[in-house]
């Protein structure tokens, strides 16, 4: 099985980080051979520093990467191409596809949404103008998806940090991490956000202490705002009930331990908003803006889905600061009622995290598909 992957880094590090994830897995667990082609080595190195942002070809945990440069040199294409996010592939390849001998499997990997119409989709054949077909790949949480990216041992893993204070407390002390007693540890990866200040001043006045992890992004302009200095990466800062310290950017590794060390986690887009999921945690997810509001079909159709089963209080409370949230709206009431819904949040995280591993994860529904077309 030969796998070619095609990357266009749109915005951040969402776009490559499920793909760089995906062609280790495919290769790891599937016995796949996968050229991972991407248009931007830089974002490819921040989140794998083994990475050479100048090689044009390189060999990394099993995949071969390459880069995507101009102008496209000729290759023979792969057996299953994926074309992640409607990247649009090289009209050359293209090309290539329709002149060779062999059946060749062309899927375009699309953002992952809880809408209805997704389940309709899925899967379904596009004939290009070529001659060519390009099936629509959806993941998703439901069934009729090709399900979410999870490595065969996260769970394990997961666990293993979770259920063992000593393993937790080492990872943590990795990062220079210190937590007072009683604290409690909450992960801050967003957006730039209007509604941060207010829960910032709502953390500083609560009983219980919190220690605010945030690693580097687009959300440190605000913060340095809210803080009125610059923050220095690893010195914590205090105020009042609240500490903030500042993370410097970490391998996706590092970061999904992060998330299961908290209590609480507050991401955003794609890639960190899966991985929060598997954490087990309670999240609040700032989805990636898009023109004309269209994210917020996506948001409340995500939230629908997993507010059922919580109680009335505690699926509004979830809606409330997720709403909030993304409307940089104020949070100070919608927080409280969160706080009184702690426990039921924390219980039903787990519940979602089981219930999502049941089906297939996206690595091994894009295999069973491929064999499946055969």
């Amino acid at each position: 099985m030969r796998w070619d992957i095609f990357c266009r880094v749109v915005d951040n590090y969402g776009d490559i980080g499920v793909t760089w994830r995906l062609a280790r897995q495919l290769v790891a667990e599937q016995g796949a051979a996968v050229r991972l082609w991407v248009d931007d080595m830089t974002a490819l190195a921040r989140i794998c520093p083994q990475a050479d942002r100048e090689l044009a070809s390189q060999c990394l945990h099993g995949v071969e990467v390459r880069s995507w440069a101009q102008p496209w040199q000729a290759v023979e294409p792969a057996n299953a191409v994926i074309e992640a996010f409607a990247c649009e592939l090289p009209a050359d390849y293209v090309s290539a596809m329709l002149a060779s001998p062999a059946r060749i499997l062309w899927l375009n990997l699309e953002y992952l949404s809880a809408e209805d119409w997704v389940e309709g989709c899925h899967g379904l054949p596009s004939l290009q103008g070529n001659g060519l077909q390009k099936f629509f790949f959806f993941p998703g949480f439901t069934a009729g998806t090709g399900g979410l990216l999870r490595e065969q041992d996260l769970l394990v893993r997961r666990d293993a940090v979770q259920q063992d204070p000593v393993a937790r407390e080492r990872f943590l002390k990795s990062m220079d991490v210190h937590i007072a007693p009683g604290s409690r540890l909450i992960s801050l990866f967003a957006y730039e956000n209007a509604a941060l200040a207010d829960w910032l001043d709502c953390l500083t006045s609560h009983v219980t202490p919190t220690h605010l992890l945030v690693p580097e992004g687009r959300i440190m302009g605000d913060l340095q705002r809210w803080l009125g200095q610059p923050s220095e990466i690893g010195s914590p800062v205090h105020r009042g009930s609240l500490t903030i310290q500042v993370l410097p950017f970490m391998q996706q590794e590092q970061y999904d331990a992060l998330l299961w060390c908290c209590d609480l986690n507050l991401i955003r887009g794609e890639d960190s908003f899966v991985r929060a999921q598997w954490a087990a945690r309670p999240l609040v997810w700032h989805i990636y803006p898009q023109e004309e509001g269209a994210h917020w079909d996506k948001l409340e159709a995500f939230m629908a889905l997993y507010c059922h089963g919580l109680s009335a209080a505690a699926a509004a409370a979830v809606q409330g600061v997720w709403r909030a949230w993304n409307a940089g709206a104020p949070l100070a009431q919608p927080w409280s009622e969160w706080l009184r819904c702690e426990d039921e949040l924390a219980a039903h995280a787990r519940a979602w995290a089981k219930r999502q591993a049941v089906p297939a994860d996206l690595a091994a529904a894009l295999v069973q598909f491929y064999r499946n077309w055969l």
